[in-house]
C-alpha cells in the first residue's frame, strides 16, 4: 500500500492535483488488505490510518470542487468561444454565399448582356448582308439596264449609219445612172448622125469629120 501524505490543518499545494478516484481506491485497498475476523465477516482496520485517509479525502474535496468549477467555467468559456467562432463561421459563410450569389448574378447578367450583344451583332450582320445583297442586285439590274440601253443605242446608231450608207450609195448609183443615161443619149445621137451623114454623102468619097457633141459633166 502506498504511503498516505501528511495531512495538516490546511490543504497542501499538491492537493489541487489530487485524484479523488485514486484516493478512494487507496481507501478501498486499505479495507480489503486489513485482517479479517474468521466466521464473523468483520475486518480489523487501523483506525488512525482510516481516519487519516478520510481526512485527506475530505480536505481534498473542496480543491477538487474548485478545480471542477474552474473546468466548468473554462468549459462554458470554451463553449461560448466555440459558439462565437461558429457564429463567425456562419457569418463568413453567409457573407461568402451572398458574395458568390452576387458574383453569380453579375455573371448571369454579363452572360445575358453577352447573349443580347451577340444576337444584336448577328441581326446587324444579317441586315447588312441583306442590304449588301439588295444593293448588289440593284447595281446588277442598273448595269443590265445601262448595257441594254447602250446596246439599243449602238443598234440604232448602226441602223442610222447603215441607212445613211444605203442612201449615200443610192445617190451615188443614181448619179452614175444619170451619167450613163446621158452618155447613152450622146452615143445614140452620134450614131444617128453617123447614119444620116452616110446616106446623104454616099456619092462623096472624101470623109467628113463629125462634130463632137459629147458633154462633160
Amino acid at each position: 500500500m502506498n504511503d498516505i501524505p501528511h495531512i495538516g490543518n490546511s490543504v497542501p499545494a499538491a492537493a489541487l492535483e489530487v485524484d479523488i478516484q485514486e484516493e478512494l481506491n487507496r481507501l478501498e485497498d486499505m479495507v480489503l488488505s486489513s485482517m479479517r475476523i474468521p466466521l464473523t465477516g468483520r475486518t480489523l482496520i487501523d483506525e488512525d490510518k482510516l481516519l487519516e485517509q478520510l481526512d485527506f479525502i475530505r480536505l481534498s474535496l473542496p480543491a477538487v470542487f474548485q478545480e471542477a468549477i474552474i473546468i466548468l467555467a473554462q468549459k462554458n468559456e470554451i463553449l461560448l468561444e466555440a459558439e462565437e467562432y461558429g457564429q463567425q463561421v456562419v457569418d463568413v459563410a453567409q457573407t461568402k454565399r451572398a458574395q458568390i450569389l452576387a458574383e453569380s448574378d453579375i455573371l448571369r447578367q454579363a452572360q445575358r448582356e453577352a447573349d443580347q450583344l451577340r444576337r444584336q451583332v448577328e441581326q446587324d450582320c444579317e441586315t447588312m448582308m441583306q442590304d449588301t445583297l439588295a444593293e448588289i442586285d440593284r447595281q446588277r439590274r442598273t448595269c443590265q439596264q445601262e448595257l441594254e440601253e447602250m446596246r439599243q443605242t449602238a443598234i440604232s446608231q448602226a441602223e442610222e449609219i447603215e441607212d445613211g450608207a444605203d442612201k449615200y450609195a443610192d445617190n451615188v448609183l443614181a448619179n452614175i445612172e444619170q451619167d450613163i443615161q446621158e452618155m447613152l443619149k450622146i452615143i445614140t445621137n452620134g450614131r444617128k448622125q453617123l447614119h444620116s451623114g452616110g446616106v446623104s454623102n454616099s456619092g462623096n468619097h472624101s470623109p467628113q469629120h463629125l462634130p463632137h457633141n459629147s458633154k462633160k459633166r
